[in-house]
C-alpha cells in the first residue's frame, strides 16, 4: 500500500472553504498530506482549518477572481508535489438570458483562475518534479441540461486544457489528470434556486445515489499519489453510475 500514500507531500487545494474542496482538504489531512489551503472566504477557510488532523497546514485566503491576489499566492507558496484544482461557482440560466458578467464570473473562477495560477506556479519553479496536478471538473461537461450551458463550457474547457498540459509536463514527470464528479450535495447548490423535488428527481437518476465530498477525494488521493504516476492526460468519472442512463 506504499505507493498510495501522501504523508508529508505538499498539496494546495482550491475552493477549500466548502463543499467538495472543504471534503478534499480534510480527507488529506487523514491521509497525513501538508494541506495548503486557499479559498475567497477568509471565515469559512479558517473553519476548514480547524478540522484538519494535526498536520504542518497553512491557509491562504485569495480572491480567485483578482490576478493581483492569484500572483501573490503564487509568490507564497511553498514547492508543490500535488494541486488539487477544485474552486468553482454554479450560474444556471437559458442561453438567451446570460449576462456578460455571468459570463465572465464564472469562466474566471471555474476556468481562467487555475490557468493563471498554474502559469505563475510553472515561471516560479514552485511546482516539484514528480508532483501531480487535479483538475475538479463534472459530468455536466457532457451531460447536457437545461440552462447549465455556461457551467459546462467552463468546465469542458478544463477538461480540454488539462489533456495539453499533461503532453507539455509529461517530460517534467509532471503529471494531470481530470476527476469529473457527478452530483454532490454541497452548499453550492444549496444556495441555487433547486427545490427539494429537484434535487430528489435528480438523485433518482444515479443508480449507485448521489455522491459525498469524500468519493471525490478518495479518487484525489489515488491521482496524488505513486499508485497512478502512469496516468495523465485521464479524465476520471465517478458519478455512481450517472453517465450509464
Amino acid at each position: 500500500m506504499h505507493s498510495f500514500r501522501i504523508n508529508g507531500k505538499n498539496i494546495l487545494v482550491t475552493g477549500a472553504s466548502s463543499g467538495i474542496g472543504r471534503g478534499i482538504a480534510l480527507t488529506l489531512s487523514k491521509h497525513d498530506a501538508n494541506v495548503i489551503l486557499t479559498g475567497r472566504n477568509k471565515e469559512r477557510l479558517t473553519d476548514t482549518f480547524e478540522r484538519l488532523e494535526p498536520g504542518e497546514h497553512s491557509v491562504f485566503p485569495t480572491e480567485l477572481s483578482d490576478t493581483v491576489q492569484i500572483a501573490q499566492l503564487a509568490d507564497s507558496l511553498p514547492v508543490l508535489n500535488g494541486l488539487v484544482l477544485c474552486a468553482g461557482t454554479v450560474h444556471t440560466a437559458p442561453v438567451r438570458y446570460i449576462s456578460d458578467e455571468a459570463m465572465m464570473n464564472i469562466f474566471q473562477i471555474n476556468c481562467f483562475s487555475s490557468i493563471q495560477l498554474l502559469r505563475k506556479l510553472l515561471r516560479s519553479k514552485k511546482i516539484a518534479k514528480g508532483a501531480s496536478i487535479v483538475f475538479i471538473s463534472s459530468i455536466g461537461s457532457s451531460i447536457a441540461v437545461s440552462g447549465n450551458a455556461l457551467y459546462a463550457a467552463t468546465k469542458g474547457s478544463v477538461n480540454s486544457f488539462a489533456r495539453v498540459m499533461a503532453l507539455e509536463l509529461a517530460p517534467k514527470g509532471i503529471r494531470v489528470n481530470v476527476v469529473q464528479p457527478g452530483s454532490v450535495p454541497t452548499g453550492l447548490l444549496a444556495n441555487e434556486v433547486i427545490s427539494k423535488e429537484q434535487m430528489e428527481k435528480n438523485a433518482s437518476l444515479y443508480p449507485l445515489g448521489v455522491g459525498t465530498p469524500e468519493d471525490v477525494a478518495y479518487a484525489c488521493i489515488y491521482l496524488l499519489s505513486d499508485a497512478s504516476r502512469w496516468m495523465t492526460g485521464a479524465s476520471l468519472v465517478i458519478d455512481g453510475g450517472r453517465s450509464l442512463i
